[in-house]
């Protein structure tokens, strides 16, 4: 699943005056997508995403206790040791942001190739065959055939794990009529939309907690 692009330079002063940028090497800046979609999840920026760490992140855009539980179990049990090559099996059950592209599976959408690179020809083509009913927005059923159609024969772990990532999406982003935007599904890719959802969720706290007091 899934984080905001966060940014990876900072401002310094030079003794003529002129900015300086200089490297953080918490948040590297050679990220790419998918790195970025992962290490929202990252709360502590040292590179690894621990399943209490993916916990916290699927609670702070708003999912419930049972959904964020099963998430942080399932997720960090699938992928920490795919990331992980050569090392031995731990169990806390790390995800190292940085070769999360290890852990792609098959039957999904191709919109990140081996690299985790976007690749929009594949994200165009998910509303060009499969939104019959909206041109940007799909509803449960053209999401339910997007994935039969994205299936390999006898990869049943990937249609699994295709499955549990976009029906959370769906749980999380459809709107009241149902649908899952074309904007929201984007944001996913490009790692904006946790860090709008977090933002979300905390405004909508603050505005409860005000209504109490």
């Amino acid at each position: 699943m899934a984080s905001s692009p966060p940014s990876s330079s900072a401002r310094g002063d030079s003794n003529d005056g002129d900015e300086v940028v200089k490297y953080d090497p918490v948040v590297p800046n050679d990220h790419n997508v998918l790195q970025k979609h992962v290490a929202f999840f990252d709360r502590n920026h040292d590179g690894l995403v621990y399943p209490w760490e993916t916990f916290r992140g699927f609670r702070s855009i708003g999912a419930s206790l049972p959904l964020s539980t099963i998430s942080a179990i399932l997720i960090n049990i699938a992928l920490s040791q795919k990331t992980r090559p050569g090392k031995f099996p731990s169990f806390l059950f790390p995800i190292e942001v940085k070769n999360i592209q290890k852990a792609k599976h098959g039957s999904d959408s191709g919109v990140y190739d081996s690299e985790g690179r976007f690749v929009p020809l594949k994200f165009e083509e998910i509303f060009r065959k499969h939104a019959q009913t909206h041109p940007d927005a799909l509803t449960s059923n053209e999401l339910q055939e997007m994935l039969k159609s994205n299936r390999q024969p006898k990869n049943y772990t990937g249609w699994v794990a295709a499955y549990t990532e976009w029906k959370v999406l769906y749980i999380l982003c459809k709107d009241k009529d149902g649908l899952l935007h074309k904007d929201t599904i984007r944001a996913v890719y490009d790692g904006s939309l946790f860090e709008h959802m977090e933002k979300e969720h905390m405004e909508k706290g603050r505005a409860s907690n005000k209504q109490k007091d």
